[in-house]
């Protein structure tokens, strides 16, 4: 694996990754109705910790192909899911919109499944890694989705 490649986009996950400690839940996320199914708030970090490190040899790898057909589409879908993923956090728990939260985070779920297809069109592995990642999204839209629905809209 070509490190320098797999650190720059790491870096960009760790962009991605700040907005989670500069908005953290608080009591307002605490206070809202959530489904049962709702996952420990332990297992947040540890997931994604995990998989901004699959993010990145993913990316890593295509960028490592860089002269295969469609890997400049497929490195550009990884930088528009990322900047959705960085997105998130902020307008959710900084600005408390779910309505705006769930269509950003509607908008990831399409950008990941994206870049996942085309990550796989060039490299099987880098595609793979990204199958953790679109269940998390898949997950974490259904969460938004159903906390959106249970508690009162924010105002339009």
């Amino acid at each position: 694996m070509d490190f320098p490649l797999f650190f720059t986009y790491l870096a960009a996950c760790g962009a991605a990754a700040a907005t989670g400690a500069m908005f953290q839940p608080g009591a307002w996320y605490r206070g809202l109705d959530k489904p049962r199914w709702t996952p420990p708030d332990w297992l947040f970090p540890l997931a994604w910790m995990v998989l901004y490190l699959c993010m990145s040899v993913a990316a890593a790898r295509v960028a490592a192909r860089s002269d295969a057909p469609g890997a400049g589409m497929a490195l550009a879908l990884w930088s528009v899911q990322i900047t959705l993923n960085t997105l998130w956090t902020p307008v959710f728990f900084g600005l408390r919109r779910m309505g705006a939260g769930l269509l950003i985070i509607s908008l990831l779920w399409l950008a990941v499944a994206a870049t996942m297809v085309a990550f796989m069109q060039i490299d099987r592995i880098a595609g793979l890694l990204f199958a953790p990642y679109i269940v998390w999204v898949t997950v974490a839209l259904a969460l938004n989705r159903s906390v959106y629905w249970r508690n009162s809209p924010e105002p339009a």
